[in-house]
């Protein structure tokens, strides 16, 4: 007994100095024997000794294999938990993979839409502007075709207008030197010892106020004049001419319209409209000339319109029509433009006064006619066609 409590408390064998071939060594967990020769150890050592190693050798060769089968069972746990997850992650990625091919899908539908529905607009538009190009072309060459057509109907080309151009100075000088022939052939160069009574009254017959009749019989010469300057603005158009003097061109219909005013309704009376202000003027620019020829500074022409845009409007065609200037505008000078009717009715009172000829000319948007102004010899007013709508911009 009191070798094993030794044993216990010391855990450190000693080899007897007897036993060279044996050595122990002593640990923390027991006790090992190391044996250096093939000699048999137990012969070497007493039975007690022999027991306790015995005993011991078991636990010695079973402490290694426990600990090393936990570390295994952990290792194949954690593998087994490795293969888990990565089988998770493939499956999310395998998942990942399919919505973004969908997505990728999705979005390339929806860009293709969006691309063809683009592309559709585009070509809509491009066809609405093909169409409406298309429209103007067309709308351009009509109006190309009217305007040749209206050139060679009233200008005849540039080359023929210039043409009449130059023939028409040229009349114009001829008639100029016959009629200063013809004044001259009446010229009387041999004085009279005592003036007739006539060549009196007719020195005082300026002074009377002039009262044209061109229907009655003693106005012939007059007929044959007017008819005479009439055919000469629509035969020979002179386009550089002298003031009061139509230069523009001057069509069948517009003869017809003047003549009629003069000889079928005697200078009073309303025209049917031309169907444009433009026309209209022209019109009264070819009468106001004809009665310039006959009556010299004498005839004062008054125009009435309801605003100052029509009437601006008059003023530039006449000027354009007569080769006048806005000089020749105003209270006492050719032409006088009034807006209301009783300040023109006593414009013309005056110049009746004064032994002159008023011609009055009343613009078609003007619905009602003053009364007092039917009592002067000539008046000449424009009457709207009711069939025909109006081009008036305002």
């Amino acid at each position: 007994m009191g070798r094993a409590d030794s044993e216990e408390s010391a855990p450190v064998l000693e080899s007897p100095p007897d036993s060279p071939n044996v050595a122990t060594a002593s640990s923390s967990e027991g006790n090992w024997l190391i044996i250096t020769n093939q000699a048999d150890p137990k012969a070497s050592l007493p039975s007690s000794e022999l027991n306790n190693l015995e005993e011991k050798r078991p636990k010695l060769e079973l402490a290694q294999p426990l600990d090393d089968q936990g570390a295994v069972a952990d290792l194949a746990q954690t593998v087994a938990e490795l293969r888990r997850q990565e089988q998770e992650l493939r499956q999310k990625i395998a998942v990942l993979q399919e919505t973004q091919s969908t997505i990728l899908s999705d979005q390339l539908a929806q860009t293709q839409a969006a691309v063809e529905r683009m592309v559709q607009e585009g070509l809509s538009e491009l066809e609405q502007r093909k169409q409406a190009l298309l429209i103007s072309v067309e709308q351009l060459e009509r109006r190309r075709e009217r305007i040749r057509a209206e050139m060679r109907t009233s200008f005849a080309g540039v080359s023929q207008e210039l043409a009449i151009r130059v023939q028409g100075f040229k009349d114009y000088l001829v008639g100029s030197l016959q009629d200063l022939a013809s004044a001259a052939e009446q010229l009387e160069l041999t004085p009279q010892s005592e003036p007739p009574k006539p060549a009196v009254e007719e020195s005082r017959s300026p002074e009377k106020t002039p009262t044209p009749k061109f229907t009655e019989q003693g106005f012939q010469e007059q007929a044959r004049q007017i008819r005479k300057i009439l055919d000469q603005y629509r035969t020979l158009p002179d386009y550089y001419g002298p003031p009061w003097q139509l230069r523009r061109t001057f069509e069948p219909v517009h003869a017809e319209r003047v003549s009629n005013w003069f000889f079928s309704q005697g200078g009073r009376g309303a025209l049917k409209t031309m169907g444009s202000r433009l026309q209209n003027i022209l019109i009264a620019s070819a009468t106001i000339s004809v009665l310039r020829t006959l009556y010299g500074d004498r005839m004062r022409t008054l125009i009435i319109a309801n605003t100052p845009e029509r009437l601006g409007e008059w003023r530039r065609g006449l000027q354009d029509c007569l080769g006048i200037s806005r000089s020749d505008f105003g209270p006492e000078r050719g032409i006088v433009l009034f807006e209301e009717a009783p300040a023109l009715v006593q414009k013309a009172d005056r110049l009746l006064t004064q032994k002159q000829l008023p011609l009055i000319i009343v613009d078609e948007t003007e619905d009602q006619i003053n009364l007092s102004m039917l009592q002067f010899p000539l008046w000449l007013a424009f009457a709207p066609d009711p069939q025909q709508i109006s081009t008036y911009q305002y």
